[in-house]
C-alpha cells in the first residue's frame, strides 16, 4: 500500500492555534502531511516567506508531530500537490464564508486534478473566529494577540510591529 500524502496549503502569516489544530488533525488523516507555505499576492504579509516557514516549523515541533514537514512554494496549488506526490488537500473551515470560497476552490482544483481529494476540517468551536489578518490588525492598534497565536508567534509579531510603528489610536 502506497503512502498516503496531503497538503496543507495557506500563507501563515502568522500562524495561529487554529492552524495549528487543523495541522494536528489533519496529520491524523495521512501517513504524511506537507505544510505548504505559499505567497498570495492578494495578501500583504507581515513575514517573509522564509520567516513563515521558520514559524511553522518551530511551532509544528512544538506540537511534536513526526509525520509533519514544512515546504515553501510559490506555485500553483494543484502542480505543487502532484510534486509532492499529494492525494489529498488539506484545509480549514471557520465560518460559512469560508465555505463558499473554498467549495470553490475546491471545484476548480478538481477541474485541474480529478485524482487529488479535497479534504475540509472544521475549526475547533473555540478557535473558528481566529484569522491570521485580524491578529495581525489586533496587534497594529495594540491590542493582546495571546488568545490566538502561541507565545512565540505573539512575541514575532509584537516585535515586527514594533519594527514598524503600531498604529495606535485616532
Amino acid at each position: 500500500m502506497s503512502e498516503r500524502v496531503g497538503v496543507y496549503p495557506g500563507t501563515f502569516d502568522p500562524i495561529t492555534l487554529g492552524h495549528a489544530d487543523i495541522i494536528r488533525r489533519g496529520a491524523k488523516l495521512v501517513d504524511r502531511l506537507i505544510i505548504g507555505v505559499t505567497t498570495n499576492p492578494s495578501k500583504n504579509p507581515m513575514f517573509t516567506p522564509h520567516e513563515r516557514m521558520a514559524m511553522v516549523e518551530r511551532e509544528v515541533a512544538a506540537l511534536g508531530i513526526r509525520n509533519v514537514e514544512v515546504v515553501g512554494f510559490n506555485a500553483l496549488l494543484m502542480k505543487f500537490a502532484e510534486r509532492q506526490g499529494a492525494s489529498v488537500i488539506v484545509r480549514g473551515l471557520r465560518a460559512v464564508a469560508d465555505f463558499e470560497y473554498e467549495y470553490q476552490m475546491a471545484g476548480m482544483n478538481q477541474q485541474l486534478n480529478a485524482g487529488i481529494e479535497t479534504v475540509f476540517l472544521m475549526a475547533d468551536v473555540s478557535l473558528q473566529p481566529i484569522a491570521s489578518k485580524l491578529v495581525k490588525e489586533i496587534a497594529l492598534f495594540g491590542g493582546d494577540i495571546s488568545p490566538f497565536v502561541s507565545p512565540a508567534i505573539r512575541d514575532e509579531v509584537v516585535a515586527r510591529v514594533k519594527e514598524r510603528g503600531a498604529l495606535g489610536e485616532y
